[in-house]
């Protein structure tokens, strides 16, 4: 579904930074792959670049985002706009910042199925419905209703969550999702993305930089350090017996009982 070759993302001004170093990367039809490092490794600009959510001005990108067939990085604008929010939906950290405080939670939702379909409103407004039952949202309809300020921070982030799979895309990028929420949310958003991963067979990008989130929802991994990636394999096997210093380094750092004791 997804094959990224080669790319290489550099910021341009008095000093050019690379940010990303000529990564390559794979994804099949319905994986749940895991994108994970410390912070400014560049695993957010790789996923906003692949989205299509970049301003390119004053940034230098070459190599290949092939998504479904076609190369994601010499697709027009209108092209993407296209795929935006119908094959890929995006999860964002912050879900307070990613929604529009002046419009109504329930419009927000259906906003992808007005975009890309010619469905009626009311049969909009019924799907709505049914992705904010879906994700757990209690009293649908209520919250249908609501602004942005009048939901917690899980109920927001399921908020988004519905708007993103509300088409249905072949890749759903949730870029750190949990951060931002106390860990009994986390764990059940976790559990929300798991099952749209199983049961509707979406594909999902997981970045994080928590490798017990990682391992309860991914089946692969990808290492990510300084706009590189050093290591990838099945979950299981890179926590067990990781290879590079750096992934020991944060396999290591994973907190388990015997750490909380001490």
């Amino acid at each position: 579904m997804l094959e990224i070759k080669n790319l290489q993302i550099s910021f341009l001004g008095k000093a050019t930074k690379a940010a990303v170093r000529g990564i390559d990367l794979c994804m099949a039809k319905g994986e749940a792959l895991a994108l994970v490092g410390e912070s400014g490794s560049g695993k957010t600009i790789t996923a906003l670049t692949l989205a299509g959510l970049v301003d390119r001005q004053g940034m230098e990108i070459s190599g290949e985002i092939n998504f479904c067939g076609k190369n994601l990085l010499d697709a027009a604008r209108e092209d993407f706009r296209k795929i935006q929010g119908k094959d890929i939906g995006y999860v964002f950290q912050e879900p307070m910042t990613s929604l529009n405080p002046l419009m109504r939670i329930g419009r927000q939702i259906e906003e992808p199925l007005a975009l890309h379909t010619d469905f009626s409103p009311t049969r909009r407004r019924e799907l709505a419905l049914e992705a904010m039952s879906q994700v757990g949202l209690a009293d649908p309809e209520l919250c249908y209703r609501k602004y942005p300020h009048e939901l917690s921070g899980g109920q927001r982030q399921r908020a988004i969550i519905a708007s993103a799979f509300i088409n249905s895309p072949k890749l759903l990028i949730a870029d750190e999702p949990t951060t931002a929420l106390d860990v009994t949310v986390q764990a059940q958003i976790i559990e929300l993305l798991r099952r749209i991963n199983k049961e509707r067979g979406i594909g999902i990008l997981f970045i994080s930089h928590d490798l017990n989130v990682v391992r309860r929802l991914c089946e692969n991994v990808a290492v990510m350090r300084r706009g590189e990636i050093v290591e990838r394999g099945r979950c299981a096997e890179v926590f067990q017996n990781p290879q590079h210093e750096y992934t020991r380094r944060l396999v290591a750092a994973i907190p388990t009982r015997e750490r909380r004791k001490r």
